[in-house]
């Protein structure tokens, strides 16, 4: 019995990009629309734009959505646009004073079957179905990333552009973490696991910087982000 579930288990698929009812060789026109009409309507952006992510789940009365979106009105007001995952939470956020404070408000949202309805603050939203579609626009459009608290996605696109960085995929840009209370036990385990046993340099952590002050955030994005 165990061998035959077993055995049943292994012939299904290990994962699963979409559940279109169709072949991987037709698929690959969906992933090709998405990457053309992502770059049309990203190369029409004339602004330098600045990436904002975080947890899809933290509350408006949450101390970094308030953040988020107080960030975003001044980076807006400096004449930046503002990119998110178009989601809720510090994506709402980031979005909601970047529209508020009239600026360009981006959001790349994207199509889950559980989760990420669309905030209404976007002026500039784009939709996509795969994550590493997304990606790629965020990591060629988005000049700076600041990362406030999130989870695993947060994380991901945190380490993205950081292993691009690293194996000098792309060329290096302001990653900045928000929070230190939040990331400096992440921190402290690279120090003490990753640079200790030689898995990265201790030069690689000089990728990051870690901040509290908003206006110190703007001052340094102005300073490395040329408009």
């Amino acid at each position: 019995m165990y061998e035959k579930e077993r055995r049943r288990v292994r012939r299904e698929p290990q994962h699963c990009l979409d559940n279109s009812m169709v072949g991987d060789s037709w698929r690959m026109f969906r992933i090709m629309s998405e990457f053309v009409n992502g770059f049309d309507a990203m190369s029409s952006v004339d602004i330098p734009v600045v990436t904002i992510y975080g947890s899809a789940r933290t509350s408006p009365e949450d101390k970094y959505y308030q953040m988020a979106e107080q960030l975003a009105a001044k980076l807006a007001q400096a004449g930046y646009g503002i990119i998110t995952g178009g989601g809720p939470g510090i994506m709402e956020a980031a979005n909601k004073g970047a529209d508020e404070a009239g600026g360009v408000s981006i959001g790349l949202n994207i199509s889950l079957p559980h989760e990420q309805a669309p905030n209404p603050y976007m002026n500039f939203p784009l939709h996509f179905k795969y994550f590493f579609v997304r990606k790629v626009m965020f990591m060629k459009y988005s000049m700076c990333f600041v990362c406030m608290p999130g989870g695993f996605g947060s994380l991901d696109e945190l380490f993205e552009s950081l292993t691009l960085i690293q194996t000098q995929r792309i060329k290096p840009f302001p990653i900045i973490l928000i929070g230190s209370e939040f990331w400096g036990g992440l921190l402290d385990w690279i120090k003490e696991q990753m640079v200790a046993a030689g898995n990265i340099d201790e030069d690689d952590l000089l990728l990051i910087d870690v901040m509290d002050d908003l206006d110190e955030v703007v001052h340094y994005i102005r300073k490395t982000v040329v408009l």
